[in-house]
């Protein structure tokens, strides 16, 4: 196999698990049932799915011109810094609303292990 043919097989691998993240994590932005959860689709799958995407878009368009083609290097560079500082900002702002959560809270799992494991009045 020569170089392009390798070229063009790690081109379309990028493309369809980058595609196949994006999806990911657009479904589960669609799916999942609170904000909290919810937060973690564009945050995870779909940050690396467009990662995914443009760094496969770099190396088609630096292979194709003389030079490294940093638009898509420095798109990628801007996802990555502020995906997870928006995450993190959102879910602070949730907190501070006091949204609902499915998740237990550290005390609500501390009270319920007390209750489960306290000694009944009939054992003794």
């Amino acid at each position: 196999m020569n170089t392009t043919t390798w070229l063009e097989y790690l081109l379309s691998f990028l493309i369809l698990s980058g595609a196949v993240f994006t999806f990911i994590g657009s479904l589960g932005l669609a799916r999942l049932r609170d904000f909290y959860t919810r937060l973690h689709g564009p945050t995870k799958a779909t940050t690396l799915g467009l990662g995914s995407l443009l760094i496969a878009s770099a190396l088609y368009f630096s292979t194709r011109s003389t030079g490294i083609s940093l638009h898509e290097v420095l798109v990628t560079f801007f996802l990555f810094i502020t995906a997870p500082v928006s995450a993190h900002l959102l879910a602070k702002a949730a907190l501070h609303l006091k949204l609902p959560s499915l998740a237990t809270t550290p005390e609500e799992t501390s009270q319920t292990h007390k209750k489960t494991n306290a000694p009944s009045e009939e054992s003794h």
